[in-house]
């Protein structure tokens, strides 16, 4: 036998984007231990140009997970080498400060200046020489001697792993869309067996990711900031512009599974634009239009591409990776508007789950012969706060609180929430990916209309048009939703039935939609008996559900972050583990 057979192995997979890096650790039959963006350790949003395996907190997970290591195979989400384009501009000296700065070379065809687009490529370029150099030294001196191995996947492959990997699916049709990769912004994959297939490689700087971040752009919002959310929010208060509209469909449009983009009328297209851009003082709302007709163009434009790969005859399911897989008022569509008969998207559908599909990739590439059986990947993947930390906190914060352990925390803290109370939730392990799905969640009673603005204002402080998702009992989807779908990751936006509305008015949008999440037992037990206590307090099975953090910051990682956000805002209480934490001085 060798090595790979008899030696504990332990499958790290790093997401070595400048932009969401992540870590995963997967063991030696596939499974996943761990996987969780940097950002949330660091409290950095994003944690731009920042590398994955962080030399604090790598020490402690390897401690944790692989104690028993006798092999490491490190995975990294982008290729070794280099693309043409990358390697021209690195010898041109574009990457360099100098180099953006000074730029004067042809525009390329993209949505973004072609400066931004070096650089993304010169942080791009460093966060891969970075990659596992401060995961080498942990090894070095805590796992000295034990062989460790370094693999590079293709971008897109590892968005597609864990797109198929991650579902219920045992055949899938499989696209990615994204920014770009390393050649271009698309991919297509079929998916059988465990195996993945390339179908068309889109090549060349097209790409309805940069589409959407120059929208957000347009629209007045920073999407190097990762604020094409608001774009989404926004959408929904506006009005398809016609003539914007057809400046967008003559800029790009679909051929089979390409995007094109023809240069000569695109750059005026695009000048066109540019005269809808909301100015510096002017409130949001002004660019409701622009967002609304931008979102309308991005559906039919990735609605045909999904058509044209279901003509590939590959199979009826359908696994959407990439970063605009993250825009759920559009996959909320894909089952109504192409011949698709299910739909898997991940929970951490951008770059920060590739860390865990190149785990995958290694894993599956030395374990060729083994059988990938169907399932659907658990989010409830990273950090967990610890109860010394919350004990800690308990007996020196000068806080009321209280102690309620063996069950005892969900009937008192459905109660508070049937009493209108805001709550800030953080149970067992962390969500991957950029969802609370229940365990770093703020919490409330969605019954009346001015909650969503009382969050907005006094909680979360971000703008009033942004929505709150409705985390719902699974099996009153449909009594609530038209056409309702599982979505336990909360990755699609479903339309509300008119005569529920009203039972819930502060998770309806603006358009009558919610992003909702399905909660069921096996997922998630005591989410799910709180919600299903509200529901017997309250009388509907619904909760207002949104991330515990602030705007501008990630969701709360240690029990630090979650008193920040309890002490800096208008939370009634806070909910940590078995400890219910209160205001000084307010009766609850």
């Amino acid at each position: 036998m060798n090595i790979i057979e008899t030696a504990k192995t332990y499958y790290i997979g790093l997401c070595a984007t400048y932009h969401d890096p992540a870590l995963a650790i997967v063991d030696a039959e596939g499974n996943v231990l761990y996987a969780e963006a940097t950002e949330r350790y660091l409290q950095y949003k994003r944690a731009l140009n920042h590398a994955p395996d962080d030399l604090y907190l790598l020490p402690t997970l390897l401690r944790e997970y692989c104690p028993d290591a006798r092999r490491f195979v490190v995975a990294t989400n982008w290729r070794a080498r280099r693309p043409f384009y990358e390697r021209l501009a690195r010898t041109l000296g574009w990457l360099t400060p100098q180099g953006i700065l000074g730029y004067r070379g042809r525009q390329l065809t993209a949505c973004v200046e072609t400066w931004e687009l070096n650089h993304m490529q010169a942080c791009q370029h460093h966060a891969l020489r970075r990659s596992g150099i401060g995961l080498a030294r942990a090894l070095r001196r805590d796992f000295p001697g034990v062989p460790v191995d370094f693999r590079h996947y293709d971008h897109h492959l590892a968005h597609a792993a864990l797109a198929c990997q991650g579902s219920p699916f045992a055949t899938a049709a499989c696209a990615v869309i994204d920014s770009y990769g390393e050649q271009g912004s698309l991919a297509f994959f079929e998916y059988s067996g465990g195996k993945l297939v390339p179908r068309h490689t889109a090549r060349g700087p097209e790409s309805l990711g940069f589409f959407y971040m120059k929208l957000t752009e347009l629209c007045g919002f920073e999407w190097m900031g990762g604020e094409e959310w608001k774009t989404m929010g926004l959408a929904a208060y506006g009005r398809i512009d016609e003539e914007a509209l057809g400046w967008l469909r003559a800029m790009i449009r679909v051929e089979g599974l390409r995007l094109v983009q023809d240069r000569a009328g695109f750059f005026q297209m695009l000048k066109h634009l540019e005269s809808r851009r909301r100015g510096p003082h002017l409130p949001p709302e002004t660019a409701a239009d622009l967002a609304h007709t931008g979102q309308y163009f991005f559906a039919e434009t990735v609605g045909r591409l999904l058509n044209n790969l279901h003509g590939l005859g590959i199979s009826g399911n359908l696994a959407l990776g990439g970063g605009c897989a993250l825009n759920s008022a559009y996959n909320g569509q894909i089952l109504a508007g192409t011949p698709f008969e299910a739909l898997y998207v991940p929970p951490a559908p951008a770059d920060d789950g590739t860390a865990l599909g190149a785990a995958w990739l290694a894993f599956g590439e030395e374990h060729p012969g083994m059988a990938v059986a169907p399932r659907q990947l658990a989010p409830y993947l990273g950090s967990r706060i610890r109860d010394e930390a919350i004990e800690r906190y308990a007996r020196h914060s000068g806080l009321p609180v209280e102690y309620l352990p063996e069950g005892a925390m969900v009937p008192r803290a459905a109660r508070l929430l049937a009493e209108g109370k805001i709550l800030g939730w953080a149970q067992g392990r962390a969500e991957f990916g950029p969802r609370a799905l229940g365990n770093r969640s703020i919490l409330a009673d969605p019954r009346t209309q001015d909650m969503g603005e009382r969050i907005n204002r006094d909680v979360k402080f971000r703008e009033r048009f942004r929505p709150y998702a409705p985390a719902i009992l699974h099996e009153y989807g449909p009594e609530y939703f038209e056409d309702y779908q599982e979505t336990p990751y909360m990755d699609r936006t479903l339309r509300f039935r008119p005569e529920a509305r009203g039972k819930v008015p502060a998770v309806v949008h603006a358009d009558g939609t919610g992003r909702l999440q399905t909660v069921k037992a096996e997922w998630n037990p005591m989410f799910h008996a709180l919600l299903a206590e509200f529901h017997r307090l309250g009388g509907v099975p619904v909760l207002l559900n949104t991330s515990f953090n602030v705007m501008g910051k990630p969701i709360v990682h240690g029990v630090e972050d979650a008193m920040a956000v309890f002490l800096g805002s208008g939370l009634d209480a806070l909910a940590l583990g078995d400890w219910l934490f209160k205001k000084p001085g307010m009766r609850i």
